[in-house]
């Protein structure tokens, strides 16, 4: 059976793609909730088929192995082809096991919404899209399915487009995405004009044979600016917090198991050029390790109980950019995994909190619905717990793994190891805030709202993710590499990097783990008491607090220094340059015609005998010509 489905790998695309055209057509006329189910039956099946494929990997016993589905750009070296390895089934899994979740809690949570059956064929739609992505076995098939995810996260962003800030984060989505592709398309360019070909067979095989320490710098730097763009990275993040407007199981989708880990999936599947590069590395760790810190101090400040998640998200993206750009491609794997767990499992815990608060999203105003929302209140201790890098939940072994190997790689790495230590104190500080604000203290509701737990079809996906976030961590620890050994042959021909060994691993362990207890405290300290609304660390220091809860003012730059200049470039292009250069010139010349056809019009009066005389007339001043230049 495993080896049917490897040999047609196509059929875990395939499905959730018949699932799209099925609902795009049928949707509204199937209706709720088998819209719903039909969705996510077709999600669930690629994993089922992606579990059965990857069970010989699992064993040990299969390798790498390339599908071919049909010619498409040969020229290019683009052949729709399919690679099934052990990094391609794991991102498989991690996105139709979340994906397949995050669908069966959306029936419940869209529950009334009229459009129902198009959300459900946009979801399939964006898994199609990431499952292609992944799948690729070139750089162009993975484009398409880069490019898809892109107009998904726009489609689905701004799902309830009538309102203006929906539409309009739905539309900033898009255009920063694009900036980040241009950057990754001319990095294609320069691969093609290097190898001949966008095959990974070729390209990735062995690229310093070809590729000289100059180009692969080049590249790798141009794939980081795509990169940064799709898993939100300083300084194209911007466009990540506004995507809060659409609809929570987005969100999920988004942040856990398909357009944000891109970018790390991608630096990972190029892993053999930037081994090439160690400046392109430094810079994508570096990267990642300001983005983590910098993301996490907004958060601190958020009351917007997605807004928190949203930070939260670039700052853990920022760790998967500190482990692949320090060449420990496992640990930065390994996280984008656990890192799908809790975050789908914060979001829709999120979600469950709005749907029970007659979607009130401000966490100033909630408090004291773990008395209220058991199940949610537990499964988001776990969440928070788990992200906190607390032992032995998940998100302790993979973010201790990358901080380990960052720190064993010495020299500026020990700088990114200080910056992501800071950055774990303040998730432990920052998340505890959260979940004391939404859950403990006494009750802040504003009248009329009455909380109450979210119907099982949205409680039983948190409750699986919450057992994965506590024991998912547990397929990579510093006793048994069992991912690590998974994944090695994806990465074979590149040195990568490990934790340390010994009691150094130990006391870096024990160094984390205090900071985030720290961290714990602090903010347990601060928050759990009986006015909780009262910002302690504004008080102390409103400029700073204003600042963060304002995101250091990015989008306000952004607005001033390009927005802004952009609107008058387009606005004189459209009806300066336009309108009186171009079309003036085009009207010039219909002026000029017009003209010439007026003063000539005389000499068209509709008389025979001036057309004959004009034709004598003619005819005489011939022979006069003829005859001056000796012509007879």
């Amino acid at each position: 059976m495993a080896d049917f489905v490897i040999r047609n790998i196509w059929l875990i695309i395939l499905l959730p793609a018949v699932g799209t055209v099925l609902l795009h057509f049928l949707g509204r006329r199937i209706g709720e909730p088998w819209a719903g189910w039909i969705a996510s039956s077709a999600i669930g099946g690629s994993f089922v088929l992606g579990l059965i494929a990857a069970m010989p990997l699992f064993a040990g016993e299969a390798e790498a192995h390339v599908v071919h589905v049909f010619d498409w750009i040969p020229a290019l070296g683009a052949n729709a082809e399919l690679l099934w390895d052990p990094l391609s089934a794991l991102m498989v899994l991690v996105v139709s096991g979340v994906g397949t979740l995050i669908h069966i809690y959306a029936i419940g949570y869209m529950h009334g919404d009229e459009r129902f059956g198009r959300f459900f064929t946009y979801l399939n739609l964006f898994a199609t899209s990431m499952l292609t992505l992944v799948l690729a076995n070139n750089f162009a098939i993975l484009f398409v399915g880069w490019e898809l995810v892109g107009l998904c996260s726009y489609l689905l962003i701004s799902f309830w487009f009538v309102r203006p800030s929906a539409a309009a984060a739905g539309k900033k989505a898009f255009i920063v995405n694009r900036i980040g592709d241009f950057g990754f398309l001319i990095g294609l360019m320069i691969i093609f004009s290097t190898f001949g070909t966008l095959s990974y067979s070729t390209v990735l095989h062995d690229p310093g044979s070809l590729l000289g320490a100059g180009a692969a710098t080049a590249v790798g730097f141009l794939l980081l600016v795509g990169a940064t763009g799709k898993s939100a990275q300083l300084p194209l993040y911007v466009w990540l917090p506004d995507a809060m407007e659409g609809p929570t199981p987005v969100s999920a989708l988004i942040h856990a198991a398909t357009m944000v880990t891109a970018g790390v999936f991608m630096v990972a599947r190029t892993s053999a050029i930037y081994a090439l590069s160690e400046p392109a590395s430094i810079a994508v760790a570096t990267i990642g390790a300001l983005t983590a810190l910098f993301a996490a101090s907004i958060a601190i400040a958020q009351t917007d109980i997605k807004r928190v998640l949203a930070y939260s998200t670039i700052s853990q993206l920022g760790y998967m950019f500190v482990g692949v750009g320090s060449a420990a491609y496992v640990a930065g794997v390994f996280h984008l995994m656990t890192h799908a767990f809790f975050k789908a499992l914060l979001f829709l815990g999120a979600g469950s909190v709005i749907h029970g608060m007659g979607d009130e999203q401000d966490i100033t105003k909630m408090g004291g619905l773990w008395s209220k929302m058991k199940v949610t209140a537990w499964t988001m201790l776990i969440a928070t717990v788990a992200i906190s890098g607390i032992p032995p939940f998940a998100g302790f072994f993979s973010k201790d793994e990358i901080l380990g190997s960052a720190f064993g790689r010495g020299g500026w790495y020990i700088v990114l190891w200080a910056i992501g230590l800071i950055t774990a104190g303040l998730t432990a500080f920052y998340m505890t805030r959260w979940f004391v604000l939404v859950f403990l203290g006494k009750p802040r509701w504003d009248e009329g709202v009455h909380p109450h737990e979210s119907p099982k079809v949205m409680t039983v996906p948190l409750l699986v993710l919450a057992i994965l976030s506590v024991i998912g961590g547990f397929v990579n620890t510093p006793f048994k590499k069992g991912l690590e050994h998974f994944l090695e042959p994806a990465f074979e021909g590149v040195k990568l990097a490990h934790e340390p060994e010994g009691a150094l691993l130990w006391l870096l362990a024990g160094v984390s783990v205090l900071v985030a207890l720290i961290g714990i405290f602090v903010a347990w300290t601060m928050y759990n008491r009986p006015e909780p609304t009262a910002e302690p660390l504004a008080a102390k220091a409103p400029n700073l607090w204003r600042r963060m809860a304002n995101g250091y003012y990015v989008d306000d730059v952004y607005g001033t220094l390009i927005v802004a200049p952009g609107k008058l470039l387009s606005a004189w292009s459209a009806f300066v340059f336009d309108k009186k250069i171009i079309d003036g010139f085009v009207n010039g010349v219909g002026i000029v015609v017009r003209r010439i056809s007026a003063a000539l019009s005389p000499l068209q009066t509709g008389y025979v005998r001036n057309y004959a005389l004009v034709l004598a007339a003619g005819i005489v001043g011939f022979v006069i010509w003829i005859i001056g230049t000796g012509g007879f």
